[in-house]
C-alpha cells in the first residue's frame, strides 16, 4: 500500500491540473449515466399498453423529491408529445440523447487534454530527480552496479508510473463516482436486485486481487531481466571491437539469447497475469448480470403485473448495471497497472535513498587553490574486504611534480580519486593545506582540479563544447589558446567544420592521440592549480606520445602535478618519484637517486628500456 499512497501523492502533486481532471471525470460520469436514463421515460411511452395507458401526472405543485420531480415531468412531456405526435417526440428523445452523449464525450476530453500535461510533467520531474542522483551518487555504485539497470529505472520504470498516474485519479475520483451514481440509480428503481447484484460482485474483485498480488512479483523479476539485458547490450556495443577481434560474436549472441529468452518469459508471464484480469472480470461480470436477468424476470413474471418494477424500468435496470461493470474493470485494469507501477517507484525510491540517512560532511570551507602542500597522514582504504592502501604516508608539495609508479594493484589510481574525493578514507587523513579533504567544499576542490585518463573522456558533440565542458562563457579566443597549448589547434582547423565539428561517441571520430589532446586542452582551459594524469599516454604510439607528451608538458608548467605512468620515459624529469607496492611507499627520490639503489624502481626501469 505504500507504493500505492506515493503514485497517489505524486497524482495530486499539480494541483490545479488535478482538480480540473476530477471535475471533468466527474462531469463525464454524470453525462454518462444521463445518455442512458434519458431514455427510460420514452421506453415506458412505447411499451405501455394503449388500453391501460397509464396517466401520468402533471407534478407541478405537487410535494415530491426532486429526482421524482424531474422524472415525473419529463415523463409527463414526453407522455403529452407521444399522444399527439410520437415521431416528433421520438426525434426529441434522440436529440436530447445525442446532446447527453456529446458532453460526454466533451467532458471526457477535456479530462484527458489536463492529464496529458500532467503525467508527462510527472516523469519529467522524476527523471530530473534521478539523472540528478545517478550524478551525484557515490563512485562505489558504478563499479558494483550495472549500468544497464540505471537506464531502465529512468526509462521503462518511468514509463510505468507515467500509466499509473494516468490511472491513479481514474481509480479514486472517476471510477468509485460512478459507481456510487449507478447505484443510487439501481437502488431507486429496485433495492432487492441491487442488494443481489451487491451480494455477487464482491467475487470477481476477490479473484482478480489474487491476480494483481501475483503480478506485481512477476513484475519486479521482469524489470530485474531488462535491466539484465541493457546492461549486456551497452556492454557489448562498448566492446564491440574486442568482440570482433576475437571472433567472439557468435558467444556472445548465444549469451544475449539466453538473457533475452529469460526476459521474453518472464515478460509474457507478466502480461498473460495482466491481460487477464479484464476478461476475467467481463466474464464474471456477465456471470453476474446473467443471474440477475433470471432473479429479476422471475420476479416479474411471478408478480404477474403486481411487481413495483416495470418490464421497461427492468429493461433501463439491466443497461444501466451493464455499465457499471466497466467502471469495476477499470479499477481492476488500473490495480493491475499500479501494482506494476509500485514496483517500478520502489526501484526509483532504491536509488533515491542511497546515502540518504549518511552524515553529510560539513565541506564549508572555501578552496581557492593549493598554497603549500597535499598530505596523506597514515591513510587506510580499502573498496569491499580487502587493503588498498595501509599506515600510507605520502605529501605532494605545491608546484613539483610527483610520479607515482609500481605494478597493477599497486594503489596508485586509488590515491587519485582518494585526492578527488571520490571517496572517504576508512582511516587517517587527507590535508589540503592542513585542512582536512572533508572540511572543503567539493566543487571548490574539484575546479582546482584537472585530470586527464589514459582513455580520454569526450562527449558526443562539438569540439569546443568539449574543451569548454564543465565551464561557462568560454571565450573563443579562450579555446583557441587553450588548443595550442595542448598542441591541437593545427589538426582542428583542418576539419571541415572546425572547432564546431561534432566528433561522435565518446570521439570516436579522431584518432587516439587527438581525442587525448582535446582532453588536455580542456585540462588547459580550466586552469587548474593540480593536475592529475592518470597514465595519459600509455595507450598511444609512439608518435603521438611525443605530441601529447609535449602538450603535457605545457600543462604542467608551475602547477602541482600528480602523474600515474607506466612509460617510465614520461617521468624521469619529474621532481620525485615514488615506488609503490602493495599500497606503501618502498622507495622515494629522483630517477637517478632510485637508479644508484638498484632495488624495485632499477627493475622497473631496466625491463621497461628492454
Amino acid at each position: 500500500m505504500k507504493g500505492f499512497w506515493e503514485i497517489y501523492r505524486l497524482s495530486v502533486f499539480y494541483k490545479g491540473q488535478a482538480f480540473l481532471i476530477v471535475f471533468y471525470n466527474f462531469l463525464f460520469v454524470v453525462f454518462n449515466l444521463l445518455s442512458l436514463v434519458l431514455f427510460v421515460p420514452f421506453l415506458q411511452i412505447i411499451f405501455q399498453d394503449t388500453k391501460n395507458k397509464k396517466i401520468i401526472e402533471n407534478p407541478e405543485g405537487l410535494d415530491l423529491s426532486f429526482f421524482d420531480y424531474v422524472q415525473q415531468k419529463y415523463q409527463y412531456e414526453m407522455n403529452a408529445l407521444a399522444t399527439n405526435d410520437p415521431s416528433k417526440a421520438l426525434l426529441l428523445v434522440c436529440l436530447v440523447v445525442l446532446m447527453a452523449f456529446f458532453f460526454k464525450s466533451f467532458f471526457r476530453y477535456l479530462a484527458v487534454y489536463h492529464h496529458s500535461f500532467m503525467k508527462v510533467a510527472i516523469v519529467r520531474d522524476l527523471r530530473n530527480q534521478l539523472f540528478e542522483k545517478y550524478l551525484h551518487l557515490p563512485m562505489s555504485y558504478y563499479t558494483e552496479e550495472k549500468k544497464g539497470d540505471l537506464l531502465t529505472r529512468i526509462n521503462n520504470d518511468l514509463g510505468e508510473i507515467e500509466f499509473a498516474s494516468t490511472s491513479m485519479l481514474e481509480l479514486i475520483f472517476r471510477e468509485p463516482i460512478a459507481i456510487l451514481l449507478s447505484l443510487a440509480t439501481l437502488i431507486y428503481w429496485s433495492p432487492t436486485l441491487t442488494l443481489v447484484s451487491l451480494i455477487l460482485l464482491p467475487i470477481s474483485a476477490f479473484i482478480i486481487s489474487i491476480i494483481g498480488k501475483s503480478l506485481k512479483k512477476t513484475a519486479k523479476q521482469g524489470q530485474e531481466q531488462l535491466g539484465l539485458l541493457v546492461s549486456f547490450v551497452e556492454e557489448s556495443l562498448g566492446g564491440i571491437r574486442v568482440i570482433a577481434a576475437f571472433g567472439a560474436r557468435i558467444f556472445v549472441m548465444n549469451n544475449f539469447k539466453k538473457i533475452n529468452l529469460k526476459h521474453q518469459l518472464l515478460l509474457s508471464k507478466m502480461y498473460r497475469k495482466k491481460d487477464l484480469s479484464s476478461p476475467l472480470n467481463e466474464f464474471l461480470g456477465a456471470c453476474v448480470m446473467i443471474a440477475l436477468v433470471w432473479f429479476g424476470g422471475s420476479m416479474i413474471l411471478s408478480a404477474k403485473g403486481n411487481s413495483s418494477m416495470s418490464g421497461e424500468e427492468f429493461i433501463a435496470f439491466i443497461i444501466v448495471f451493464s455499465q457499471l461493470l466497466r467502471p469495476i474493470q477499470g479499477i481492476a485494469t488500473s490495480f493491475s497497472t499500479i501494482q506494476k507501477a509500485s514496483v517500478s517507484y520502489t526501484r526509483f525510491l532504491e536509488i533515491l535513498n542511497i546515502n540518504k540517512n549518511e552524515t553529510i560532511s560539513k565541506d564549508n570551507i572555501p578552496f581557492d587553490g593549493l598554497k603549500r602542500n597535499i598530505q596523506f597522514v597514515d591513510v587506510s582504504f580499502k573498496y569491499k574486504e580487502d587493503w588498498v592502501l595501509k599506515d600510507f604516508n605520502l605529501q605532494f608539495p605545491k608546484g613539483k611534480t610527483i610520479a607515482l609508479v609500481g605494478e597493477s594493484g599497486a594503489g596508485k589510481s586509488t590515491i587519485a580519486d582518494l585526492i578527488l574525493h571520490f571517496y572517504s578514507v576508512n582511516e587517517g587523513k587527507i590535508l589540503f593545506d592542513d585542512i582536512p579533504i572533508e572540511q572543503i567544499r567539493t566543487k571548490d576542490l574539484r575546479r582546482e582540479i584537472a585530470v586527464v585518463h589514459q582513455e580520454s573522456i569526450l562527449f558526443n558533440d562539438t569540439i569546443r563544447n568539449n574543451i569548454c565542458f564543465g565551464m561557462e562563457n568560454c571565450s573563443e579566443q579562450s579555446v583557441i589558446e587553450a588548443a595550442k597549448i595542448a598542441h591541437a589547434h593545427d589538426f582542428i582547423v583542418q576539419l571541415e567544420e572546425g572547432y564546431d565539428t561534432n566528433i561522435g561517441e565518446r570521439g570516436n571520430k579522431l584518432s587516439g592521440g587527438q581525442k587525448q589532446r582535446i582532453s588536455i586542452a580542456r585540462a588547459v582551459l580550466r586552469n587548474p592549480s593540480i593536475l592529475l594524469l592518470d597514465e595519459a599516454t600509455s595507450s598511444l604510439d609512439n608518435e603521438s606520445e611525443k605530441i601529447v607528451q609535449g602538450a603535457l608538458d605545457e600543462l604542467m608548467k608551475n602547477r602541482t602535478s600528480i602523474v600515474i605512468a607506466h612509460r617510465l620515459s614520461t617521468i624521469i624529469n619529474a621532481d620525485l618519484i615514488v615506488v609503490l607496492h602493495q599500497g606503501k611507499v618502498i622507495e622515494i627520490g629522483t630517477h637517478s637517486e632510485l637508479l644508484e639503489l638498484k632495488k624495485h624502481y632499477f627493475s622497473l626501469y631496466e625491463s621497461w628500456k628492454n
